[in-house]
């Protein structure tokens, strides 16, 4: 794969964003083509699926905002010379072709082209088809770009196939691929691991946790719990499960006013143990299964907990491994939260909705990775690129 200099990569950025600016009406027109198809019966799809005025221009700042980062390709990670005179250096290196199959999201198709770009990368995009028509336009943004400074299409290029052709594309590639990143629920993540012939980073569901410490400051803690269900319901860093400790002060008072908290924000309730029996006219908890599910709806299981060490059992056993958050004024039982939960984002007293790259400080993101090889959190740019060992000598060999 040709490597390109930063100047080339940062004019094609710099164009698409001027094309971005001048194509804004068009690329609204073909994205009312997709709501006006789509079948409104899941409200979460619905919202990612909209592109307003404001949502271009969030993807010219993500453009402008990977535009200025660092080059992350070809810096030194390690310099050494041996005794024997055999110098190694290790550099950081493109993947090659990334393949991303996301649903429902436009802004998408800008953030991970962007990124995988800048880490001179090639991409293929697999966006959901309802959606379809938004990805065309803002695909052919693209081209336009590249072709305005000289480079060939193929950088970035829109894989419009149905299940089947796809199972068949990732069984028997027809170029080929070295990373794929399935970004979306349970069912996308086992097919493409099911069939998928190279590297697959996994952007895991959501049900994140919040477990409330006896010693909690409640008013934080209420606050906190209602912008974390609330602010943004499609959002894979929404939360879903609060464990309040039953030892703390006033147990009753305090769930019946967060339950009469979340019901005015129009939030669903299910409950277990000893909450169910304070919140007597709400739904338990039916089937296990429940614990594990990511809602991205308005509803939130509200259940009580023994102990931390109950708590955090909990939630190692049954979350998606996205963000947990602990609510406690205690910096030792904190400590103790973060270090054992199994999470790529732990939090003490903070909303779970600032696990996002913009908010992290990382910038636009590709997913946020729920795997630990090789990264773990918001993939940005810095971990779109893999490395290499360069190794020089002058007729070294092994004895």
């Amino acid at each position: 794969m040709q490597l390109l200099s930063t100047e080339k990569k940062n004019a094609v950025l710099d164009s698409m964003m001027k094309i971005i600016e001048n194509e804004k009406e068009r690329i609204i027109e073909a994205n009312q083509k997709d709501l006006n198809a789509f079948i409104r019966d899941d409200q979460a799809l619905y919202d990612r699926l909209v592109v307003d005025e404001a949502k271009v221009t969030g993807m010219i700042q993500a453009i402008k905002e990977v535009r200025n980062q660092e080059d992350p390709v070809g810096n030194e990670i390690s310099n050494i010379t041996l005794d024997s005179g055999l110098n190694i250096i290790n550099k950081t290196d493109p993947f090659g072709t990334i393949l991303i199959i996301y649903e429902s999201r436009p802004d998408v198709t800008i953030e991970a082209a962007v990124l995988a770009f800048k880490a001179n990368n090639k991409i293929l995009l697999k966006g959901g088809k309802e959606a379809n028509e938004s990805n065309i336009k803002l695909v052919e943004c693209w081209h336009k770009a590249l072709a305005e400074n000289g480079l060939d299409k193929d950088w970035i290029t829109l894989m419009q196939m149905n299940r089947q052709e796809t199972q068949s594309f990732l069984m028997n590639p027809s170029q080929k691929l070295d990373l794929i990143v399935p970004r979306g629920g349970e069912r996308l993540i086992d097919f493409v691991k099911q069939y998928a012939k190279c590297a697959v980073l996994i952007s895991g569901r959501g049900n994140n946790f919040l477990y409330v410490a006896k010693d909690a400051d409640w008013k934080k803690s209420v606050e906190v719990i209602v912008n974390a269900k609330t602010d943004k319901i499609s959002g894979c860093n929404a939360l879903d499960k609060v464990l309040i400790d039953e030892n703390i002060p006033n147990f009753h008072e305090k769930v019946r006013e967060l339950a009469n908290v979340l019901q005015n924000s129009k939030v669903e309730l299910l409950t277990d143990g000893k909450v169910s029996e304070v919140l007597k006219n709400q739904n338990k908890i039916g089937e296990e299964q429940v614990w594990y599910e990511e809602f991205l709806a308005m509803k939130i299981v509200l259940a009580s907990t023994s102990s931390q060490e109950a708590a955090m059992e909990k939630i190692n056993t049954y979350s998606g491994k996205h963000s947990s958050c602990i609510m406690t004024e205690d910096a030792e039982k904190a400590k103790l939260f973060m270090e054992q939960i199994d999470s790529a984002a732990v939090y003490h007293n903070a909303s779970t909705r600032f696990t996002d790259g913009g908010q992290m400080g990382v910038g636009a993101e590709l997913a946020i990775s729920t795997d630990k090889l090789h990264h773990r959190g918001p993939l940005g740019l810095k971990q779109l690129v893999t490395n290499k060992y360069y190794v020089f000598g002058n007729g070294h060999v092994r004895k």
